[in-house]
């Protein structure tokens, strides 16, 4: 029998590439997206664009019914979609905040809870929740960002404990660096987040490198997938994974760099030290 997987934010990057890698290895993948016309070229048996808004409950629903009727269980459920807007915690607008927590921490467990009698069914299902490194080392101007992805790992991290007796096992993934369009738009979300006459209106700069520089790296999303595939089929796939350039690099500057040192080094590259002067 066919395993089945469901992936969210399919539209671009990393979701797409695991999404066509997955199908062409023989799964049933069934791809989130906002706009399924984004994947009509891609439509096959094997890999079915379905509309799904992660922060709309009736959307979740009907793809977890449509899957229990055409298939009857789910072998490996991907939560992908994220949310970024770059910006000093500070002044972020308390609706962007929100947002990002809906879609980056609430929405993969709504999902997983939506998803669990199939998953129950399969006896060896996966579940990976695609976190950041950005939660592991933070960074300014990602603060909320890498907030909602702390709060995922936490969670990501208890699921596996509690879903283990159903033979469920939850992988949490730590992305580094993914040449994608994640930045630009998170550049874009910049005109929303910075109030009139911020504070931090001369760091605007450092602010939209922030906001770049994940995507601007040598991991393309066909590595990143092809890397994560192999390990989801290791005969006892890891707990976690830190993959994408730079992600080992800043997790072990998180554990070896002293915290006063770490964030003058922070404070120079982010011009902070120049302001409120």
């Amino acid at each position: 029998m066919k395993k089945v997987c469901l992936i969210t934010g399919c539209s671009t990057g990393i979701g797409k590439s695991m999404a066509r890698q997955l199908a062409a290895k023989g799964y049933t993948v069934y791809a989130g997206v906002r706009n399924t016309e984004s994947l009509a070229t891609l439509k096959s048996d094997d890999f079915i664009p379905v509309k799904l808004d992660v922060n709309d409950n009736q959307q979740i629903e009907k793809i977890i019914s449509t899957i229990k009727h055409q298939c009857g269980q789910l072998d490996l459920l991907i939560n992908n979609a994220g949310f970024g807007a770059m910006g000093p915690v500070a002044e972020v607008p308390l609706e962007q905040i929100k947002n990002q927590f809906s879609t980056n921490v609430f929405a993969p467990v709504a999902l997983t809870q939506a998803a669990l009698p199939l998953l129950v069914k399969s006896k060896q299902a996966q579940v990976v929740n695609i976190g950041s490194v950005a939660g592991v080392f933070t960074i300014p101007f990602s603060g909320v960002y890498g907030a909602s992805k702390a709060a995922l790992h936490a969670i990501s991290d208890v699921l596996r404990m509690e879903l283990k007796p159903f033979n469920i096992h939850v992988m949490t993934v730590y992305p580094g660096g993914v040449s994608s369009a994640f930045g630009d738009n998170a550049t874009q979300k910049l005109q929303d987040t910075l109030v009139s006459g911020s504070l931090y209106a001369a760091s605007i700069q450092a602010i939209n490198n922030r906001a770049k520089l994940s995507s601007d790296s040598p991991t393309t999303p066909d590595m990143f997938a092809n890397t994560l595939i192999k390990a989801l089929h290791k005969k006892k796939p890891p707990a976690s994974m830190f993959i994408g350039h730079g992600s080992s690099l800043l997790k072990l500057a998180k554990l070896i760099l002293p915290t006063g040192l770490r964030e003058r080094l922070l404070g120079k590259s982010y011009s902070l030290n120049q302001l409120g002067r």
